[in-house]
């Protein structure tokens, strides 16, 4: 089976959900449901990273790739959601080739970056893995995704794309619409309009883009405008969904 990172290169158009819950049977759920990754969400859902790796073990259970988002960009951050045995880590904010930089380097061990050098971890399964095997592939195995939210971004995305390492160029709609000052209108012409300028920098150097959207419709658009990395909605919102269909349907019928 291919890793997450190779079927991103083989150009799979992969769909996953963000993760706020603290509760390792929803990581499960979505592998079973057929999701291609998870999102586990260290930045703006009730996951603390303590509880984190327990998520990413029902992950490996349900045979689904884990992405942790950490908070931001603080390389003991990033060093730590990779040690727990992370398939990949999601950095947010990334404004300037400087911060693209210091997330690459921190996901990276030498010669590609400083990434802290330790196999007793999760990641290398307690010292089991050797250390010519550990350190040597990890680089290879480990995706790294950069958020891109702001103008500064959008500014700074072509020195942003120049630098080594980064698999996903992640754009995230609300943040960016309300950067143009249209907060929340994702659908907007301008925003549409930059996000098809970013998709295309993005391609000229052969990285993955990834999107959010909270419609299936709209991530299976965006799938084939070539969007392939798509998040999608997040588990306490798709609860809402389903939840509010049957209870409303129960009070009309």
């Amino acid at each position: 089976m291919n890793t997450f990172k190779e079927r991103l290169k083989n150009g799979e158009k992969l769909f996953g959900p963000f993760l706020n819950m603290n509760y390792p049977a929803v990581v499960e759920i979505a592998g079973l449901a057929g999701f291609d990754f998870v999102i586990i969400d260290n930045e703006h859902g009730e996951i603390p990273l303590e509880a984190t790796v327990d998520l990413i073990r029902a992950a490996k259970l349900a045979q689904i790739p884990a992405i942790v988002r950490v908070y931001e960009g603080n390389p003991e951050l990033v060093d730590k959601a990779l040690d727990l045995g992370a398939d990949g880590v999601q950095i947010p904010n990334i404004g300037s080739k400087e911060a693209a930089e210091i997330a690459v380097q921190a996901a990276k061990f030498a010669p590609m970056g400083n990434r802290g050098c330790n196999r007793f971890v999760r990641a290398g399964k307690y010292g089991s893995i050797s250390k010519e095997n550990f350190f040597g592939r990890a680089n290879d195995k480990t995706a790294v995704v950069l958020q891109v939210e702001g103008q500064d971004g959008v500014q700074a995305l072509p020195d942003i794309l120049t630098v080594k390492g980064v698999d996903v160029l992640f754009v995230g709609p609300y943040d960016l619409s309300a950067s143009l000052g249209i907060p929340g209108q994702v659908d907007h012409p301008k925003v549409i309009e930059q996000m098809e300028h970013i998709m295309e920098q993005a391609a000229k150097v052969g990285v993955a883009i990834g999107f959010f959207v909270d419609d299936v419709q709209k991530a299976v658009e965006w799938r084939n405008r070539g969007v392939q990395y798509v998040s999608f909605s997040s588990d306490v919102g798709e609860l809402y969904v389903r939840f509010k269909e049957n209870a409303d349907y129960f009070k009309m019928h």
